[in-house]
């Protein structure tokens, strides 16, 4: 591995950042999903978390008072430099996590997105003022930032999920210590240096590259931070809010998704099956927002899952650099192993599939199966995969009481040309996002995201203005002027 000195320079070697400078400690490999070498790893330990807090800490006191419209100035600069260089952090996005050139390029691009959204949102910073009944008083409350916060980030989105949390979180003046994932952590460094050199003092933002049981628990309990925000299982969510609540922190959970997608007979199946084919097959289907469940009633269900199985044979499967590529590899063979695992354990329940599994690891077929009853397994499993279930049902009734019967609550979706049926759907599925005639992924940076149930701990949103809910605290001022 690189000396330390080197780790400035040296791309071979992904180091994490403390106080604007490289961090380096014992030496791992980095593969890429195909197996390639992509660079060595320069990890972090548990002292490296203290450095890094003791850095934010000392950043933040500056960082607070620079003008809010300064702080989103830096952001906005940050995203104009990232539009100049999209093809380098697109490239760095497929060798590290394996979705196409193309789905890369749409990351980097909603990435500009975020950080143009909040760049102007350090104009919109404000507070309130309330009526009252005296005279010579004023009464106003002001947003303030938490002071350090910790982000801890999954690899599916080793680039726009860190932006989106990043955003909110250095507008509204806090300083953070960032944990990205090990399986692709090199965009989440390059986007730190980027802000760097868009103006962002050293040490507002510091990157540790680390596993999640070290590294990771020692910035969830470290009492130096005074919020995290973490996107992942809902499983290590769960673990992340009983040590923070311990010490009072707040704490942001995005978490699992098994969304679903409710196709009426007034639907045209082609397009019904384009929608579907989109959601659960692009980027691998490794999305929290993928649908992996359908519900279709009887009138359209064959034309449904012809139209649907027709398209995901058509798929080309690939490695992510091809230009030919539709659906990249799975992240690692782990993950192979655990999709093999889901569909096997269905096709013992009884499913039907319906296209070939031929791919060798880490390849995937995107997978159509159905002759499944509602309360299959798979249907309450976050299966991170290019897999989709199709069940028929009688109505839309129970279609909605089958939607609702997942422990996940993030996104759902409903095609149809019945506006009372739309809106039906949108009155009683219990989900952070309901969308009709359109996919479950994709989502507007100026929209709030979240889910209910296992998706979130419902507290606080992400993305929108409601992102800075999060990242601020209320204070409430009584001004009297006069006695």
């Amino acid at each position: 591995m690189s000396s330390i000195q080197n780790l400035a320079t040296d791309r071979s070697v992904i180091a994490g950042r403390i106080n604007g400078r490289p961090v380096g400690g014992d030496s791992r490999a980095l593969h890429g999903p195909t197996g390639d070498l992509v660079a060595h790893l320069s990890l972090s330990d548990v002292p490296d978390v203290d450095a890094a807090v003791r850095a934010a800490v000392d950043a933040q006191r500056a960082w607070r008072r620079t003008p809010p419209p300064r702080r989103g100035e830096i952001l906005t600069r940050a995203a104009a430099i990232l539009a100049e260089r999209r093809t380098e952090f697109a490239a760095a996005i497929t060798r590290e996590e394996g979705k196409t050139l193309r789905e890369a390029g749409a990351e980097v691009d909603r990435t500009v997105d975020y950080l143009s959204f909040f760049g102007a949102e350090g104009w919109r910073l404000a507070g309130h003022e309330f009526a009252n009944l005296e005279p010579n008083l004023r009464i106003t409350s002001r947003r303030e930032p938490l002071g350090v916060v910790g982000l801890i980030t999954p690899w599916n989105f080793p680039l726009a999920i860190p932006a989106w949390k990043l955003g909110p979180a250095l507008v509204a003046g806090n300083s953070v210590v960032l944990k990205p994932a090990l399986e692709a952590p090199g965009p989440s460094v390059l986007l730190a240096e980027l802000l760097e050199s868009a103006g962002l003092p050293p040490g507002v933002l510091n990157v540790l590259i680390g596993g999640g049981a070290t590294v990771g628990a020692a910035v969830v309990a470290h009492p130096g931070v005074q919020a995290v925000s973490f996107t992942g299982s809902t499983e290590i969510g769960r673990q992340i809010a009983a040590v923070a609540g311990q010490r009072m922190a707040r704490v942001q959970l995005e978490l699992g998704g098994s969304n679903a997608t409710v196709v009426l007979d007034d639907a045209e199946p082609d397009v019904a099956a384009e929608l579907i084919a989109r959601s659960a097959f692009g980027l691998t289907g490794q999305a929290c927002t993928a649908t992996s469940r359908v519900y279709c009633t009887p009138g359209i269900a064959p034309a449904l899952v012809e139209s649907l199985a027709a398209r995901a044979r058509a798929l080309r499967i690939g490695d992510g650099t091809e230009p030919a590529t539709d659906v990249g590899p799975l992240v690692n063979p782990a993950a192979h192993a655990r999709v093999a695992k889901i569909v096997e354990a269905a096709v013992r329940e009884g499913a039907v599939l319906h296209t070939p599994r031929e791919a060798p690891p880490p390849f995937f077929e995107p997978t159509v199966l159905t002759n499944l009853t509602p309360g299959a397994q798979i249907f309450e499993t976050e299966v991170f995969g290019p897999v989709v279930a199709v069940v028929e049902v009688s109505s839309l009734e129970e279609a909605i009481a089958c939607v609702n019967a997942s422990r996940y609550g993030l996104v759902a979706s409903i095609l149809t040309d019945s506006l009372a049926a739309a809106q039906t759907f949108t009155d009683e599925v219990r989900a952070g996002t309901i969308k009709v005639n359109e996919p479950t992924t994709g989502n507007q940076p100026n929209v709030p995201f979240g889910g209910l149930k296992d998706s979130s701990n419902a507290a606080f949103k992400e993305q929108g203005s409601a992102a800075l809910d999060f990242y601020t605290v209320s204070k409430s001022v009584y001004l009297r002027w006069s006695s």
